[in-house]
């Protein structure tokens, strides 16, 4: 009989944007793949996921508790700061991630 692949773990709100952030610092080259090997930058990507994680913090407020929300607030803030010291980001027009609020970060 064929070894069975472990089982994963439950999903909650705190392991999917762990998740989301994770796959941002890998398009970001600030950590290797799970395969272990370093992949090209790929800005574009980190900055959607980035976005995305803005949008669930809008679309979450007033739903999450108290540690949730905080979590979810420290990774933005700190993706997005590691978003613009990326090498390129201004040229990919970095300074129009979204942040929520009426004017983008500049």
């Amino acid at each position: 009989m064929a070894e069975q692949a472990p089982a994963l773990g439950p999903v909650d709100f705190s392991t999917h944007v762990l998740s989301l952030a994770s796959t941002v610092l890998i398009a970001l080259g600030k950590m290797p793949g799970p395969d272990g090997e370093s992949h090209p930058k790929d800005l574009e990507t980190a900055r959607h996921l980035i976005d995305v994680l803005g949008m669930l913090e809008q679309k979450t407020r007033g739903n999450l508790d108290e540690a949730e929300t905080k979590l979810l607030a420290s990774l933005i803030y700190d993706l997005r700061v590691a978003y613009v010291d990326a090498p390129g980001a201004a040229s990919t027009g970095g300074c129009a991630i979204r942040t929520g609020l009426a004017s983008p970060i500049v």
